[in-house]
């Protein structure tokens, strides 16, 4: 498959969302769609990445050297970490009318849908983009007869829109909530 394909499934989460646009009319008429992750995009991938951790950074003290080596390293080890946990998982790239604005990783097997990562661009969060995606990945697992399952980090204001939707705690570690959300929520 090239990486101007879209992924099989990524047609009916689109045509989900456009129609229900997110709050306010911002979005109306856009089309959210995903594609596989290109070689070239570790740029954009680590710029997501990094964006998520700004608040963070914000209160370490370190200069934007330290800041981003810390998080260059931070992302390789993330990344090594996805490849050897979920070696079939699939890589996207989140885009909002052909623009790159985020990236979706899940990985499919016969017990669970796994929502590995998903990361939006600041100017793109909190405008519906991720609830529709994540809707319709629920909706992909009720007709598998699957439970959805992620990890967030303890502190990850997305833990309140996984309870909206249906997310409940089933574990934790000494940094991240499991959460599952089954397949009749």
């Amino acid at each position: 498959m090239s990486g101007l394909e879209t992924l099989p499934w990524s047609a009916r989460l689109s045509t989900e969302f456009q129609r229900r646009p997110a709050r306010g009319s911002h979005l109306a008429g856009k089309r959210v769609t995903l594609r596989h992750v290109r070689a070239d995009e570790e740029p954009f991938l680590y710029e997501v990445f990094a964006s998520t951790r700004t608040e963070e950074m914000a209160l370490t003290g370190w200069t934007t050297a330290q800041q981003d080596a810390f998080l260059r390293m931070q992302f390789r080890a993330q990344q090594i970490h996805y490849q050897a946990k979920f070696p079939d998982a699939e890589h996207s790239i989140i885009l909002l009318d052909d623009r790159a604005i985020g990236r979706l990783f899940i990985c499919r097997n016969s017990l669970a849908i796994d929502l590995v990562d998903i990361s939006l661009l600041p100017e793109n969060r909190a405008s519906g983009i991720g609830t529709g995606l994540i809707e319709g990945l629920l909706a992909e697992a009720r007709k598998a007869g699957k439970p959805v399952r992620l990890y967030v980090f303890k502190f990850n204001r997305a833990i309140r829109l996984y309870q909206r939707l249906g997310f409940k705690k089933i574990g934790e570690t000494a940094t991240h909530i499991q959460m599952e959300a089954p397949p009749n929520s």
